[in-house]
């Protein structure tokens, strides 16, 4: 660790620059946090190539059967909060 801040100081001293060391360091935040930025997107568009999307058919169905269960659970957690509701207050009279 000790190695690697000494190669720092002696760049920064060797590059002969008299601007302190925030300075030069906010100076290239910009353009390297640009260059990750395309490098994100890059590896992204790479990604999405890579990605087997579903056809029509296989959209239709899993969005049926996601319907129908939602509506289901919807009926079936009314159903429990009903016979709760009305146990809960026998309990409490």
């Amino acid at each position: 660790m000790a190695v690697a801040e000494t190669s720092k100081v002696e760049k920064r001293e060797s590059s002969g620059a008299a601007s302190p060391a925030w300075l030069s360091g906010a100076v290239g935040w910009g353009p390297r946090k640009m260059q990750e930025l395309r490098s994100f997107f890059v590896e992204v568009r790479s990604e999405l190539k890579k990605v087997t999307w579903p056809g029509k058919q296989e959209v239709y169905s899993t969005t049926i059967v996601v319907i129908v269960t939602t509506i289901f659970f919807g009926f079936y957690l009314y159903g429990m909060d009903l016979i709760f509701s009305w146990l809960l207050s026998h309990v409490l009279k």
